[in-house]
């Protein structure tokens, strides 16, 4: 399982040093796609084929199954470890979630999210009131 929080530094070639305790979970290999939050979201191979395999399910005439397939396919790349423990993050996904040299990497359980210091700072006070999280989870069963 995926979690914690990491600062991080992306070199001039687009490299990342993934967390050590992560780097077991994607030993085989992971892959790489846009997240929904302006990141990316990195998973095993594993976590990656079941999300397809779940999306392929979904009809081809409903549009918005046909917008989540683009935006998770579309941006989709495999990934694999270096032997410094690094990834190459490509340069068409730096550019769409403005990632230069400094980024946060989160654990999200089943996969984990790289995000651009400056988003995730904007992200966290847009969500950052007791009444919305109230509202925003409320739906949500979270009994143990």
């Amino acid at each position: 399982m995926f979690f914690g929080t990491f600062d991080h530094t992306i070199d001039t070639k687009g490299r990342m040093t993934i967390p050590v305790q992560f780097r077991e979970l994607i030993a085989e290999g992971a892959f790489m796609t846009l997240g929904f939050d302006h990141n990316l979201m990195v998973m095993t191979k594993d976590s990656f084929n079941r999300l397809s395999e779940r999306i392929n399910a979904m009809s081809i005439t409903n549009p918005t199954a046909r917008e989540l397939r683009r935006q998770i396919f579309a941006n989709a790349t495999s990934l694999e470890l270096d032997k410094a423990g690094r990834i190459l993050i490509p340069q068409f996904l730096r550019d769409i979630i403005d990632l230069n040299s400094g980024a946060v990497i989160i654990g999200a359980g089943l996969y984990f999210e790289i995000w651009a210091n400056q988003s995730l700072s904007e992200h966290q006070d847009q969500i950052k009131s007791e009444e919305l999280d109230n509202e925003r989870y409320s739906t949500l069963e979270l009994s143990l």
